[in-house]
């Protein structure tokens, strides 16, 4: 079956019999399974030798991160048997639950600190990144308030500015720790939701205005921050200090050419390049698979993008709204964070400090990302599987965890 013809039969017109059910979608799975596959490879391979030297066991970081998959998995599964439905009536308290969370990490004592920044939390052996999850429950919240607010957001400027003033507080919240590509990425994949459910083109542009006139004043506000936009604009002036990291990305770049030089054969892996199995795994990838297997991840965050935006689509000619919007918010996250890691790796943006989803070592990241394919799953199945009772929030049955399952 060609993509063209899998593609048409999403669309329903009366008169028409319904989509056919398909309780799995194959695109959407394989995508996201291949990218978790890629990334312990190269988690494996750009770790071996600076976990040998940190800890003398060169597949520690490997072993965690197939441990990270593992509890990501089991977390998707139970999340894939959650109607979509109780997700829509629990998104508020969701919101305030990471809230706290994004409380608790800059208390005093509570956060943990590494290189600088206090973003997570101490959970005996692991550290929970709060700023992963939190991206998905704004998401989540923000598909319900569209539903219950639709009108509003479309119709005045208060509608509009309601919800991005809450999220503005998990923002500053987040610079606090600092993490500023996570407030980035959340406040981006918010203004693009509301965008895509009808807000005026006015509003959206003015809060973009404001919004770059705020990062900016941060930019400059800040010494590191400014020195990291001075160095992305010219890193070989100071080669060997504030721009070391993104010359030794475009020297692995460069070094993988066509086909790249032989998976484990990195050079810059080897304690040139920082972070090279977390935000800059990319730059790793690039110098052992070459143009063809960077391409190949680009390929394949494309896929479960269009899936997403399909699935969105689907859900609203359906007349469910909240799996429209969540499915759109998913993409959006996926889209923005994969695209600013990629970015920064090639030298196009900033360095941000945000992991690769799917395929960057992170258990908060990883589980995070197995979380969002669950949902995608569920709308999918809520789509295409014909259901004994309706779907939507305002159906005779009273939403409780109790019946969730």
């Amino acid at each position: 079956m060609s993509v063209l013809r899998y593609f048409s039969k999403t669309q329903h017109r009366p008169g028409q019999a319904a989509a056919p059910a398909r309780p799995m979608d194959l695109w959407l799975l394989g995508a996201a399974f291949a990218l978790l596959a890629l990334g312990v490879v190269m988690v494996a391979s750009s770790s071996i030798t600076s976990a040998e030297r940190a800890t003398g066991q060169p597949f520690y970081f490997l072993l965690r991160q197939s441990a990270f998959i593992g509890v990501g998995l089991v977390c998707a599964w139970v999340v894939w048997h959650i109607r979509l439905v109780y997700w829509e009536k629990f998104g508020a308290p969701l919101l305030v639950m990471g809230l706290v969370l994004l409380l608790l990490v800059i208390v005093p004592g509570i956060g943990r600190a590494v290189n600088g920044s206090t973003r997570w939390l101490a959970l005996g052996p692991v550290n929970l990144q709060p700023s992963e999850f939190v991206k998905l429950l704004v998401v989540i919240y923000l598909s319900g308030y569209l539903v219950r607010r639709g009108a509003e957001v479309q119709n005045s400027l208060r509608g509009f500015l309601k919800p991005m003033g809450i999220f503005v507080l998990m923002a500053a919240l987040l610079l606090a720790e600092p993490d500023f590509g996570a407030a980035l990425v959340m406040l981006a994949t918010a203004l693009g939701l509301l965008f895509l459910a009808g807000a005026r083109l006015w509003h959206t542009a003015l809060l973009i205005m404001f919004a770059v006139i705020a990062f900016a004043a941060l930019a400059f506000a800040a010494p590191y921050r400014l020195q990291r936009l001075t160095t992305f604009l010219n890193p070989w002036a100071d080669p060997f200090n504030s721009g070391f990291q993104l010359t030794q990305a475009l020297i692995a770049f460069g070094r993988g050419d066509w086909f790249g030089v032989g998976l484990g054969a990195s050079v810059q892996k080897l304690f040139y390049l920082p972070e090279a199995h977390t935000d800059f795994l990319f730059a790793v990838l690039a110098e052992e698979l070459g143009l063809v297997g960077a391409l190949i991840v680009i390929a394949l965050f494309g896929v479960i993008v269009w899936r997403a935006f399909a699935l969105a689509q689907q859900a609203m000619r359906n007349g469910n709204p909240f799996a429209a919007y969540l499915a759109y918010g998913i993409g959006l996250l996926i889209a923005l964070a994969a695209g600013i890691n990629l970015g920064v790796n090639m030298g196009l943006l900033p360095t941000k400090g945000l992991t690769l989803p799917f395929m960057s070592y992170g258990g908060s990241s990883v589980v995070a990302s197995c979380i969002a394919v669950a949902l995608l799953a569920r709308i999918h199945y809520e789509v295409y599987v014909p259901q004994r009772k309706p779907s939507g929030i305002h159906s005779v049955e009273r939403p409780s965890w109790r019946r969730a399952f």
